[in-house]
């Protein structure tokens, strides 16, 4: 593993951006997207149906000359229209590549497509639309992005890809992605209650969503009143009897430094020390891969890597940089 955590290209954010949860709760400011509508124009929705069966939606925007394609995943309880992914298609579609926005089952205006419920281990169905996304493309080079929970996707698909080649597939770039999502999940609910408030409220809407579609599958009414993600996350394993319990859940898609000894694509994390949802000491444990790169950041946030005047994603100049490499 290479660590680049001083840099000389570091995010250092002006003096007044450097608190952790302003850098969080700008990652998705709708204000704070920058011109995409160049994009949103030449976006087409795609649905895409997975081996077994699944379908997800996407929004794919080619590009005329295009370099290559860079698929998005978003993150939990976010979408293909998430301010965090729209700055990213925007930003590599003006730089000439094809950008396609993959929306996970149940997020986004997908809630139709499928009757089972979304869980955090549904990488199977992740991994075929992001191979049928890859395979159909007229670029001979691919790049997967992920934010969050789908920067936790995009390290799966990549370790996948070494069994099961994806065609094109280039480099793996993810944002803040929880290793352990049962820490992530006692940091929501332990830290400051606007996070814990903000998941659970998209996180209802959603399953309310889900049980309009399908009443006579879904009855989520008594347990939305949990007032923790872990309660509801523990309530709503009902639903998927295949898990002995939620702790079994959650490590059908926690990553250790021996989820990465087969990679064989180059792998780039960007984390910060302040991350206030994802421990950056759990990345620590990820030493001695050539194929992966861990970019520690003093500052940041969880997804954020803001600055103002001029305003900038840092990491995606930072993957530009890589891009161009």
């Amino acid at each position: 593993m290479i660590t680049e955590s001083t840099e000389n290209s570091a995010f250092l954010p002006r003096s007044f951006l450097k608190n952790r949860h302003l850098q969080s709760i700008m990652a998705s400011a709708r204000l704070l997207i920058g011109p995409h509508r160049f994009l949103l124009e030449r976006s087409q929705e795609i649905i895409l149906e997975t081996a077994a069966g699944s379908r997800l939606l996407a929004h794919v925007s080619p590009h005329p000359a295009s370099r290559g394609l860079i698929i998005i995943l978003h993150g939990w309880e976010g979408s293909s229209s998430s301010a965090y992914v729209l700055a990213a298609g925007a930003h590599f579609y003006s730089r000439g590549f094809s950008v396609a926005r993959l929306n996970l089952r149940d997020h986004g205006e997908s809630h139709h497509l499928n009757e089972g419920l979304f869980h955090g281990a549904l990488l199977d169905e992740t991994f075929d639309a992001v191979n049928a996304l890859a395979a159909s493309a007229a670029e001979s080079s691919v790049y997967l992005m992920g934010f969050s929970l789908g920067a936790n996707f995009a390290l799966r698909i990549a370790i996948r890809h070494s069994e099961k080649p994806i065609r094109g597939l280039r480099q793996v770039f993810a944002i803040s992605p929880p290793l352990d999502p049962y820490k992530t999940t006692l940091a929501i609910d332990g830290g400051p209650g606007f996070y814990r408030k903000y998941f659970l409220k998209k996180w209802r809407r959603s399953l309310k969503k889900k049980q309009r579609l399908y009443p006579q599958k879904y009855n989520f009414t008594k347990m939305l009143h949990a007032d923790t993600c872990l309660a509801l996350t523990e309530k709503v394993m009902t639903y998927f009897p295949e898990f002995p319990s939620y702790r079994d859940y959650f490590r059908l898609y926690t990553l250790t430094k021996k989820s990465f000894r087969d990679l064989g694509v180059p792998v780039r994390i960007f984390i910060a020390q302040d991350d206030p949802v994802i421990p950056a000491e759990d990345f620590l444990a990820l030493a001695g891969n050539r194929f992966l790169t861990v970019s520690r950041q003093k500052f940041g946030g969880h997804c954020g890597f803001i600055d103002l005047f001029p305003y900038r994603r840092w990491y995606n100049d930072r993957i530009t940089e890589a891009l161009g490499k």
